[in-house]
């Protein structure tokens, strides 16, 4: 602290500031013999005189800031602050590494849902290529089968009009017969009454009976 009160009271160069070095030095324990000394140095003290700060004119500066970091160092071994802050970043280090090993879980995890997505897809697809062509391979089964049954409905309609057309010709031929034969057997039955009397039917009979008889 008195170094630095020193420091101060040279760079700054005024009375006033001299003054208060000099209640801040009585704060600090110093002698009066220091305080006159540092009010003089103040005093005469120019832009070309240097003050080398001391601790109660025993060392200089530089030998104090390497004790005040060796003492510093030793109160950090003693309480341990490396062995925390190796902790500490040690921990850190597992919490990153816990979350890179997460991050590639849940990455492996993606990527697996990807795949699976793309086989289910790709099956999806394969699945409805292969309905499409069932689905086309029977319309064309059912298209030929209606061909067929068509040609055969076809067939027999065609075959029952011409049976039924001969059955209408057998018909007409029968209808046209027998009105012939009842024709046929009406003149028959004019031209034998006409051409046959009372005796010639008698006679005509009685053939006919003895031929009958014969017969028996």
């Amino acid at each position: 602290m008195a170094e630095f009160i020193i420091l101060s009271a040279a760079t700054g160069g005024s009375a006033q500031v001299a003054e208060n070095l000099a209640h801040a030095a009585e704060a600090e324990g110093m002698t009066a013999e220091g305080t006159e000394a540092l009010s003089t140095s103040i005093a005469e003290g120019g832009p070309d005189h240097h003050v080398d700060p001391s601790l109660f004119g025993f060392a200089n500066g530089t030998v104090i800031v390497s004790l005040a970091m060796l003492v510093l160092i030793i109160i950090l071994l003693a309480k341990k602050v490396p062995a925390m802050l190796v902790g500490g970043l040690d921990r850190q280090i597992a919490g990153i590494r816990q979350q890179l090993d997460e991050a590639k879980a849940l990455r492996a995890e993606a990527e697996a849902l990807r795949d699976e997505y793309a086989r289910k897809i790709a099956d999806a697809e394969k699945t409805a290529a292969e309905m499409a062509e069932q689905a086309n391979h029977e319309a064309e089964v059912i298209v030929a089968q209606a061909r067929v049954d068509a040609d055969e409905l076809v067939n027999r309609r065609a075959k029952m009009a011409q049976d039924k057309i001969a059955a209408a010709e057998r018909a007409a031929v029968n209808e046209v017969r027998a009105r012939a034969a009842v024709a046929a057997a009406d003149a028959a039955s004019t031209l034998i009454a006409d051409r046959l009397g009372p005796d010639a039917d008698r006679a005509l009979v009685n053939r006919t009976i003895a031929g009958i008889g014969r017969l028996n």
